[in-house]
């Protein structure tokens, strides 16, 4: 058990399944009340059941960070509903693929404000209590964010941009003792990556895969180092990369 994060709270985007429910597993094994993010809220009971089975609380928000009125009524719900914050898990995303050609003004929108509008919007809602705590914010980016590849522009687009928020807010905010980490990820088996290998008609081997609770793993133990050091960019890939490895999403 990470002792040194006994007993804070944290909210984690995306919380009802893959990394997302993966990381909120860890931090409750280290004694850290969740508050679980998500559209689905048979899901996202799911997770907080086994988060409860730890012996610690958790809470539901089920919500559309895809909305303008999604990201605000969860930072006012949280902003009443919690005592404090301390830190800031931001994994929800969408991933649609198409050629520049082809796709859709639509898609890249919906694309954008989930993976930079919405982690833009709830980093300034709770950014007034992760510095009354020395908080830590942690950006679930992936290797698209450094890396644009063909097919999967407006996608890898939204995590460039990610990238920039969190490099940007880390330089604001060092000062208040809040840590900034963002989290570039290969392939990682989750629903996301079982659609978008349908989607190109290739087999979908998830043992092959980056595992959510290997995620979760280098997460918890960013989160849990000393306060003499600060984890800033963490690159994590399969083990066992093929030819698509650094030509695919997240």
């Amino acid at each position: 058990m990470c002792k040194s994060l006994e007993g804070q709270i944290a909210v984690v985007t995306g919380g009802g399944t893959g990394v997302g429910a993966a990381v909120a597993m860890a931090l409750a094994a280290a004694k850290v009340h969740i508050c679980l993010v998500g559209r689905r809220l048979k899901l996202l009971e799911s997770v907080a059941a086994s988060v409860r089975a730890r012996g610690v609380e958790a809470a539901c928000y089920s919500v559309d960070l895809g909305s303008e009125a999604g990201q605000l009524e969860l930072v006012q719900r949280l902003t009443r509903d919690l005592p404090h914050l301390d830190i800031l898990v931001q994994n929800a995303a969408v991933h649609i693929s198409g050629s520049i050609e082809s796709a859709s003004l639509e898609d890249f929108d919906r694309q954008y404000r989930t993976n930079v509008r919405a982690s833009y919007a709830l980093t300034q809602g709770f950014l007034p209590m992760l510095k009354a705590r020395r908080g830590q914010i942690v950006f679930i980016n992936s290797s698209s964010g450094i890396h644009a590849k063909p097919m999967t522009a407006q996608f890898d687009a939204t995590k460039h941009a990610l990238r920039a928020v969190a490099d940007s807010l880390r330089g604001e905010v060092n000062r208040y003792g809040v840590r900034v980490i963002s989290i570039y990820l290969g392939r990682t088996a989750s629903d996301m990556q079982s659609r978008i290998h349908r989607s190109e008609g290739r087999p979908y081997r998830p043992e092959l895969l980056l595992q959510p609770k290997d995620v979760a793993s280098v997460v918890l133990n960013s989160l849990a180092l000393p306060r003499t050091a600060e984890v800033t960019d963490v690159h994590i890939r399969p083990m066992a990369p093929d030819s698509s490895e650094g030509t695919r999403p997240e």
